[in-house]
């Protein structure tokens, strides 16, 4: 892909500016309401991983390593808790399906193998560095304070993602399959908890 077509698709990711009063108000929401979402879920997801993990013989590295990851995850939902509180933003009506999701996902992929968890791991971080990336870049400007925080958010993201890839990630039984279904549902997960 050339750098001009990179660049319009850079462009198509991060939506327009909305006219009209209140609108900046009703993006912030959307932004509060899926980042929330989504780290509830990872939460749920390297719990769901650590519990089917921890305990059995040989595993003790990668249940240190989910345990130390959750503990990233809660701090940025309890950031993302603070947030919908002082905005007067509810959470997406999803939760209970969502918290369903991320274990059956977590638990899925830690009874498939170590390297499998890994890989739902680099699929489920790539598409929230992403999302995280795209986020900053629409409210650099708006929000300076925020886009800060989204900022080491991403970092942290990212660093989870290359853990996963430095583990094995792409070792993993039906790799490329699992990892693109994995974004697919992701990707789903972030639309659908915008608006809902």
């Amino acid at each position: 892909m050339t750098e001009a077509a990179e660049s319009v698709a850079d462009a198509r990711r991060i939506p327009l500016p909305r006219p009209g009063p209140g609108q900046d108000r009703a993006r912030l929401a959307e932004m509060l309401r899926v980042d929330h979402a989504g780290e509830f879920a990872a939460v749920h997801i390297y719990r769901a991983q650590r519990a089917v993990l921890e305990g059995r013989k040989g595993k003790d590295a990668i249940a240190a390593d989910l345990t130390e990851m959750e503990g990233h995850e809660a701090v940025h939902l309890a950031r993302f808790e603070a947030l919908l509180t002082e905005n007067r933003v509810r959470p997406t009506a999803m939760i209970p399906l969502w918290k369903l999701a991320a274990t059956a996902l977590g638990a899925g992929t830690a009874l498939i193998s170590e390297k499998a968890a890994h890989a739902c791991t680099e699929a489920v971080e790539s598409v929230i560095e992403q999302h995280y990336a795209d986020q900053i870049e629409e409210i650099r400007e708006r929000d300076p304070e925020l886009a800060a925080e989204l900022t080491r958010f991403r970092e942290e993201e990212l660093a989870h993602h290359d853990h996963a890839v430095a583990h094995g990630s792409r070792e993993a039984p039906a790799y490329r399959l699992l990892s693109s279904v994995i974004k697919a549902g992701c990707k789903a997960a972030i639309k659908i908890s915008e608006r809902i």
